[in-house]
């Protein structure tokens, strides 16, 4: 099941490969991610101290009167991935024009994953073709409902 979507994702940029990686959160988050509490809007990944990192994601405590008043929901979260695809990812991020950016808070089993995605940031141009092309194909979809 997916808890949060990251929905600006595919609008900003195009997609080249997605890889899953697990996700390192505190009891009260996880909680709140399984009520599909928070966004990934305007978050990141990227690699601090040798780790790979999610930047910017927010994700609320469950209950904000049980937590203390040094809880901060845009916490820095560590991700957990394999030694060989860090290496891999830590040369994607020195590639200029490529980032890598959060698609999906899902479940696996009784664990949480974060689905990311190496990217590559759209132009203004792209934007507008990659709504154009969406708003076409669902009047089609329209007329096509319409004549049956």
């Amino acid at each position: 099941m997916e808890y949060l979507r990251n929905k600006k994702a595919g609008l900003n940029f195009t997609l080249e490969d997605t890889i899953e990686t697990g996700i390192e959160l505190l009891g009260t988050e996880v909680k709140s991610v399984k009520a599909q509490h928070g966004s990934l809007n305007g978050s990141h990944v990227t690699l601090l101290n040798g780790e790979l990192v999610l930047l910017g994601a927010h994700i609320p405590a469950w209950q904000e009167k049980n937590v203390s008043s040094a809880y901060d929901p845009y916490r820095t979260r560590k991700l957990l991935v394999h030694k060989k695809e860090l290496l891999g990812l830590a040369k994607i991020l020195k590639t200029k024009g490529l980032t890598i950016v959060p698609i999906s808070l899902h479940n696996k089993g009784s664990l949480i994953k974060l689905t990311i995605a190496i990217a590559k940031g759209k132009k203004t141009v792209d934007k507008r073709n990659t709504l154009k092309e969406k708003a076409d194909k669902r009047d089609m979809d329209r007329e096509i409902k319409a004549i049956r």
